[in-house]
């Protein structure tokens, strides 16, 4: 299977495993991966074995089901029950908990809420029912930010107006930068490949200069993450932490300029919530005045209640890299994938899942 079964060699990774060995020697490094698809891989492949004991992996804020505060979810759940309204979103939001309730269980109880696989499904579906108000949830980094915003622009070529979108979406550069300003030390990250994709690797140019760390754009197979691993540990050794990009067969330095025209069009940057980091200024998107009546939070009246966290749970320190999940007093034990307490354990590509 070329481009999977290279990247899956055992004896290769076997050698660079040693070789990250070799390079870190005593130095104690801590390195945090951003990518939720990282968290994944590096268990389900059980490279954090592979590594010493003196070098930590902490995952971060690389989930954006994960990030989304609880209070986004609660205007959601309000809106599905008012009547006429169709909630549209992805199925990994349908079961992150709320303050009092989620997606999944306001369906069950008959609201309409309704999980697509694209805002092309979104848009067929306002189309076939003009009758009906379809909100999409708009959750996600700059890898659906461009597709969402390619969905308000057809739909106001189209003249659709039963069509809009719940905005909730986040860049990753501010979250680095909330992160490097945080209470945890960091040596270095390993960098988003979808994200970086869109963005470009010169997103993250300027942050890691100003802050002296490394960082590596790395992909998603076992030695894509043991060679950004060896790049960071060599960097760090050296003293000279830099920008690489190990995933060369994806992405550039310029990014994808059409994506990001798309998205720079409809969407301009604001304040936005992280769930664990609170609010950072210019690390979301809102719709521009051009089309600010596609926002549905200003085309319908929400009237939810405060948001509140589930007692004891540690989502927001986990995601910050302050906490493992083994740590949260709920692992195991009250929260787990089956039922879920945090939005950590629903997602595939949350840390404690």
């Amino acid at each position: 299977m070329k481009f999977i079964s290279e990247y899956r060699d055992g004896k290769t990774a076997k050698f660079l495993a040693q070789k990250i060995a070799k390079t870190a020697g005593n130095h104690r490094m801590t390195f945090m991966e951003v990518c939720g698809t990282h968290t994944m891989a590096l268990a389900r492949f059980g490279l954090r074995r592979m590594l010493p004991k003196s070098l930590r992996l902490i995952s971060g804020p690389g989930c954006p089901v994960c990030v989304t505060p609880n209070g986004y979810i609660d205007q959601a759940i309000a809106l599905a029950k008012r009547d006429g309204i169709v909630i549209l979103t992805f199925g990994d939001m349908i079961r992150v908990p709320g303050s009092r309730s989620s997606l999944e269980r306001e369906r069950a109880g008959g609201c309409d809420i309704r999980v697509v696989y694209s805002t092309l499904d979104a848009l067929d579906a306002a189309r076939q029912n003009p009758h009906r108000q379809f909100v999409f949830l708009g959750v996600g980094f700059e890898t659906t930010a461009p597709t969402i915003a390619a969905s308000i622009k057809t739909a106001t070529e189209e003249g659709i107006e039963n069509y809009s979108v719940l905005c909730a979406h986040k860049l990753v550069p501010p979250a680095l930068e909330a992160l490097l300003a945080g209470p945890v030390e960091l040596n270095g990250f390993i960098l988003p490949g979808h994200v970086s994709t869109v963005t470009g690797a010169k997103a993250y140019r300027s942050i890691l200069e100003r802050s002296q760390v490394a960082g590596v754009i790395a992909g998603f197979e076992p030695l894509d993450m043991l060679e950004a691993i060896w790049a960071l540990t060599k960097q760090v050794a050296s003293g000279r932490p830099t920008l690489h990009t190990s995933y060369t067969r994806a992405v550039t330095e310029e990014g994808n300029t059409k994506a990001l025209a798309t998205m720079d069009e409809v969407f301009e940057p604001c304040d936005s919530e992280w769930r664990g980091l609170g609010t950072i200024p210019v690390s979301g998107l809102k719709l521009r005045q051009a089309f600010a009546h596609f926002d549905a939070a200003l085309r319908f009246e929400v009237c939810a209640e405060p948001a509140a966290d589930p007692p004891d749970c540690r989502c927001g320190e986990i995601l910050t890299g302050r906490t493992l999940p083994a740590q949260c007093p709920l692992f195991g034990k009250k929260c787990t994938p089956e039922h879920p307490v945090g939005a950590c354990m629903v997602s595939s590509e949350g840390t404690c899942a």
